[in-house]
This record gives structure tokens, sequence and C-alpha cells, in this order.
């Protein structure tokens, strides 16, 4: 779905991906939960599903509809976000190979590359990938893959992706789109290759499911996908998939909820003598504002807020009621953390290490004059 067919975003969010089937009817897909299917003769499939391992309706019916909202071919699902990253980096890297990485990335996605793939031979350069002449000087002729985060985690940097698809050569360009979801970003609109999500976040939206998704338009890595999810397992299940196309019904809603809040808050963060800068895209301020306006249709929910000292950004996180401290973040209700000691503690002493005076706050859809009141008593503890 392109931008210029954003008005049709909602119905595609609601109705891609399922037609009520002939024979009862039901408006929402039903949870499949047959381990396996009935044949009509040996491998003469009734509706091209025969183990729940290899494809189920429920499953495939997510995986539609969020290819739909990316404007994708394709999608495949799997049981976490970080089964579909580990699974398109099995497929695309070999001993030998080498990635460039952001220096500001999840910290559960550079843990995976550095302890899993790095002792397996693949070698990995870290850079600030909003400085495209870094990425482009960093890309080698082993280069297979390029991974990137826009709106970043934690710190909301802003990459331009068509200028790094615009040198990425022969490498993959991959985008992790979970922040901005494709109700505000289509990464290959602009260049991608590839799109992962984890599931999790805004698409699932209530904090009640895990998942991932790959999504892209090239049918032979689509097969190799499917071939993967299937022959090692890490598949999303069927009731897991049925919760994030119910989450996804109502993502445009929410967004726009979710946005409207994170603007109100961020402005009034960043006028608050306590906090030392606040990282939103949606700010003037920020450095990739004018980057973020070009390629996303609004700047998203996620905050993060730079404290004078560590002890400050405990106190406040520390004295919030109505925000939960808490890992995780895209769901209804409004999360707190501290990443360096939580969500990215594992890239402690590395290149992609957080500050501990970092907060990362997760805007929700609560009335926002009742968290900017949370945030005004907690920032009178700091």
């Amino acid at each position: 779905m392109s931008a210029d067919q954003k008005s049709g975003f909602s119905t595609a969010s609601i109705h891609a991906g399922y037609d009520p089937d002939s024979h009862l009817g039901p408006i929402n897909i039903p949870i499949y939960a047959s381990t396996t299917f009935a044949q009509n003769g040996p491998n003469d499939l009734r509706g091209g599903f025969e183990y729940g391992r290899v494809a189920n309706p429920t499953v495939d019916s997510l995986e539609k509809t969020v290819a739909a909202l990316e404007g994708a071919a394709h999608g495949v699902a799997f049981s976490s976000g970080m089964a579909a990253t580990d699974t398109i980096l099995r497929i695309l890297l070999r001993p030998g190979d080498h990635l460039v990485l952001g220096n500001d990335a999840y910290g559960g996605t550079w843990r995976l590359i550095d302890s899993v793939f790095g002792p397996w031979g693949v070698d990995y350069t870290v850079v600030d990938t909003t400085d495209v002449d870094a990425v482009k000087n960093a890309i080698t002729d082993k280069t297979t893959l390029i991974w990137l985060e826009t709106p970043s985690n934690p710190l909301l940097n802003i990459t331009d992706i068509r200028a790094v698809a615009a040198i990425k050569g022969s490498a993959k360009l991959i985008v992790d789109n979970t922040f901005a979801t494709p109700y505000l970003q289509r990464p290959l609109d602009l260049g991608a290759d590839i799109i992962v999500h984890s599931t999790t976040k805004y698409l699932g939206g209530h904090s009640d499911v895990i998942g991932g998704v790959v999504i892209t338009d090239d049918s032979a890595l689509d097969e190799q996908l499917r071939f993967y999810q299937g022959g090692v397992g890490a598949i999303a299940s069927p009731f897991d998939a049925y919760l994030t196309t119910r989450g996804i019904k109502t993502l445009a809603v929410r967004m726009e909820r979710h946005c409207d809040n994170a603007e109100r808050i961020a402005r009034e963060l960043e006028a608050s003598d306590k906090v030392k800068a606040v990282h939103y895209p949606g700010l003037q301020s920020h450095a990739g504002h004018a980057t973020a306006a070009s390629q996303m249709d609004r700047f998203g929910a996620m905050i993060s807020l730079s404290f004078h000292t560590p002890e400050a950004a405990l106190a406040f996180c520390t004295n919030t009621k109505l925000i939960c401290l808490a890992e995780s973040l895209g769901g209804v209700e409004s999360l707190v953390e501290i990443p360096a000691v939580m969500t990215h503690q594992s890239a402690t002493g590395s290149q992609l290490e957080v500050p501990r005076e970092l907060v990362r706050l997760s805007v929700g859809i609560e009335d926002v004059e009742d968290l900017l009141a949370d945030i005004r008593t907690a920032l009178e503890a700091v």
C-alpha cells in the first residue's frame, strides 16, 4: 500500500487477508486449532493445508493481512520477533559474510548477531546509520545485508531509508519497522528489500501476544522463509495469530491516538528543566525531524528522554503511578523503562551501550491529561 492509498488503510486492516467462508460465514477468522488436515487423497489437499507446523489458515490470514498493509506480496509469521530476525539472518548469512548494523539497535538483535552469528563466522560493523556516508564506507565486497531501525530503539534516531537504499549495492536492506508500523511508514516503498516486525508491539497492540513477521516482495526469498518456518518450527500458534489479527483491526485508530498523546507529552517534557534532552522525531529540535517528516506520515508514540544523572532517571521511573515500569512497548497502556538495565542490558560494554540516564517511554492511548499529571508528579521526585 503506497502513501497515496493511505485512505484505504483502515479498510485493509479490517478486511485484507480474509473473506468469510461460504459454509458458515464467520466474520472473524476462526482459530483453526487442528494440528493436521484431512486430505482427499495422498497429497491432494483440500485447501492447501496439510500439517499445522507447515501452514495453518489462521496464521495464513495474519500473514496476508500484514503483507497487504506493507504493500508487499509476501508475509511469513513466526513465534516471536526474535524468531523472525533469526530466520531471515540465517537465510541470508553464511560464514565469511559481513553485515552493517546501526549503533542504536535493539539489544536483542545485537546479542543474536554477536553471540550466535559471530562465532559462526559472520563479521559485522557497527555504524551510525543516520550518517549515510558512514554506512557506505562500512560496506565491503562481503557485505550481505544492512540492518536498519528507524526510528531506532531506544534513542529514536532516524535513518534516511531512500538514501541507504541508493548506496547498498548488492546487499539486502532490512528495515525493522516495529516502532513505526505500516500505518506510519512503508519501507518497501522507500527502497528496502525486507521488513521485520515484532508483532508483539503495535500490531498486536494489547500486551497479550508474542509474535513476529518477515515481509518481502521476493518470491524466492518467501519460499526460503516458508521452508525454514516449517522446517525449523518457530511458528506462530493459531491463537496468537488470531489475537494479532484482532489487534491489527484497530491499528489505524490506535496509532492516531498514540501519536496525539506522544506529541503533547514530548512538548511538555522538552519544556522541563528536569530533563536534559527529549528524543522524539516529531520535535523540531530532533536531528532527524526533516527526514522523519519525509518518510513517515506521523512521528510515532515512542519517546526517550535523557536526564541529567542516572539517579534522576531512576527517580522518574519509580515515581510514575499510572505509567507502569515494565519492558516492552506498543500496547494500549503506557510503559516506562531504563533501557541500560532492562531491555538493552545485554549491550553493556559494547558499541551499542545505552546511557544509564536514558529513559524510554512507550506512550499509550489513555487520556493525555491523566498521563501528563502522572509525568508531572514523577518529575517532582527528580
